[in-house]
C-alpha cells in the first residue's frame, strides 16, 4: 500500500441495510486514516446513495466522526498497553509477588510500536487536518530523542522528564537521524542535559506548524529564533554573553556586510559549544529544510535568508577580525554552517575554490 499516495482508494466498504454499495467510501474516514480497512453497515442512508451524497449528508458526517473516534480509541488502547508494566518493588527491594502481568498486557505489548513504525508518519497528517482530535493525536505521536534513538518517546514522556525550570518542549527536524543528532544547534542542550526530540519524517515540518503546544507547554524548534533557556542558563553565562556581544559588535557588522546577500542577520549565540557557527531562521520564518522539501517537490517556496549565529569562544571566530582572508573566511563559515544544517552552498565551486586557496 502506497501510504504517500493520498488519492489512493480508501479501504472502507459501505453497506446500507446489509446491501453492498461501494468498496472505497473515502468519505467515511479522514485521509490521515487511509491505512484503515473495514466495513460500515448503515441503516440511515438510502440504498441509492451516491458519492456526491456521501460528501454532503449529515448522516455520513456522523458516521465519519464515529468511525474516527473508534479508530483513535483503539490506537489509544494499544498505546496504553504497548509497554509491559514495571513490577512494583516490596519494602525489601524485591519484586512484589502480587505484581503479575495480565494476559491482555502480554498480548498487546509492542503492537503500538509495530503499528507506529508503519503508519506513524501518516497519522501525523491529522494534526493539520483534524483539529477536533488534534490533542488526541498529539498523545499518540512518538519520536526519537537525544536520550534514545528508538522512536518511542511520547510528548507526555518528554514532559515528565523535563528539567526543573525548563519552559518548552524542544525539537529539531532533519533529513536523517544522524543529521539531527549531530546538529550544532543541539550543542548547548547536550551540555546541559536537556532532552531534544529528533524528528526525521518528511511530514514533521508541516505537521508541527499545527501543534504549538502540548498540554500547555510550548513546542520550540531549536533551529528557530534566538535560544533562550531561561532559568536553565545561569547569570554568569548571561553576563559573559552580553559582554561578548558588546566587544564583538564591529566584527558582527563586518560579517553582516560580507554576507549581506546570504544572511538576514549575524549575531552571537550561546547555543554553540564546539562549532564556530550555525544557521537558524526567525521564529515566524519557514525553516530551511521545509523550503528545500517544497522546491524538491516542484512547489513554490519563499526564498529563505537565514540568520548566521557565531560562537564567540571558538578559535576561528577569534582570528577572523585580523585575517587578511576575512571575506573568504566569512563565506566559508556560512557555507560550512549550511552544510552542517543539511543544505548545499549556492555555488559549490566557489566554496571549494575558497577552501583550496586557504589550504595552499
Amino acid at each position: 500500500m502506497d501510504l504517500w499516495n493520498r488519492d489512493k482508494k480508501a479501504g472502507i466498504k459501505l453497506y446500507v441495510k446489509r446491501v453492498f454499495i461501494m468498496d472505497d467510501a473515502e468519505a467515511l474516514l479522514p485521509t490521515y486514516l487511509r491505512f484503515v480497512k473495514g466495513v460500515v453497515d448503515s441503516a440511515d442512508l438510502p440504498l441509492n446513495v451516491s458519492r456526491e451524497l456521501l460528501q454532503e449528508s449529515r448522516d455520513v458526517k456522523a458516521i465519519r466522526d464515529g468511525c474516527t473516534k473508534r479508530v483513535l480509541s483503539m490506537l489509544e488502547d494499544l498505546a496504553k498497553h504497548d509497554k509491559l508494566p514495571e513490577p512494583a518493588a516490596s519494602a525489601e527491594g524485591e519484586q512484589a509477588v502480587t505484581d503479575v502481568v495480565s494476559d491482555e498486557d502480554k498480548a498487546k505489548a509492542g503492537k503500538y510500536t509495530a503499528f507506529y513504525s508503519e503508519f506513524g508518519a501518516v497519522l501525523k497528517e491529522g494534526l493539520g487536518e483534524d483539529f477536533a482530535n488534534k490533542d488526541r493525536l498529539a498523545k499518540l505521536l512518538r519520536f526519537a530523542s537525544t536520550s534514545t534513538d528508538t522512536v518511542s518517546v511520547s510528548l507526555a514522556d518528554y514532559k515528565a522528564r523535563m528539567k526543573e525550570g525548563q519552559e518548552a518542549i524542544y525539537f529539531i527536524t532533519a533529513d536523517t537521524l544522524a543529521g539531527a543528532k549531530n546538529s550544532p544547534q543541539l550543542e548547548v542542550f547536550k551540555k546541559k542535559g536537556i532532552e531534544v526530540l529528533l524528528m526525521t519524517d518528511r511530514v514533521d515540518e508541516w505537521a508541527l506548524n499545527f501543534l504549538h503546544d502540548f498540554d500547555g507547554t510550548p513546542m520550540q524548534s531549536v533551529a528557530k529564533g534566538a535560544v533562550d533557556l531561561g532559568k536553565l542558563q545561569d547569570e554568569t553565562e548571561k553576563k559573559a554573553a552580553e559582554e561578548a556581544a558588546e566587544t564583538l559588535k564591529p566584527l558582527l557588522a563586518k560579517l553582516k556586510e560580507a554576507l549581506k546577500d546570504k544572511a538576514e542577520d549575524v549575531r552571537l549565540t550561546t547555543r554553540l559549544v564546539d562549532s564556530p557557527a550555525c544557521l537558524v531562521v526567525q521564529d515566524a520564518g519557514m525553516s530551511m529544510q521545509l523550503a528545500r522539501m517544497l522546491k524538491q517537490a516542484g512547489q513554490a517556496a519563499p526564498e529563505v535568508k537565514p540568520v548566521l549565529e557565531v560562537n564567540a569562544e571558538h578559535a576561528l571566530v577569534k582570528k577572523l577580525d585580523g585575517s587578511v582572508h576575512f571575506n573568504d573566511l566569512a563565506h566559508i563559515l556560512f557555507d560550512q554552517a549550511l552544510i552542517a544544517e543539511g543544505g548545499l552552498p549556492d555555488d559549490p565551486a566557489a566554496y571549494v575554490k575558497r577552501v583550496n586557496a586557504l589550504l595552499a
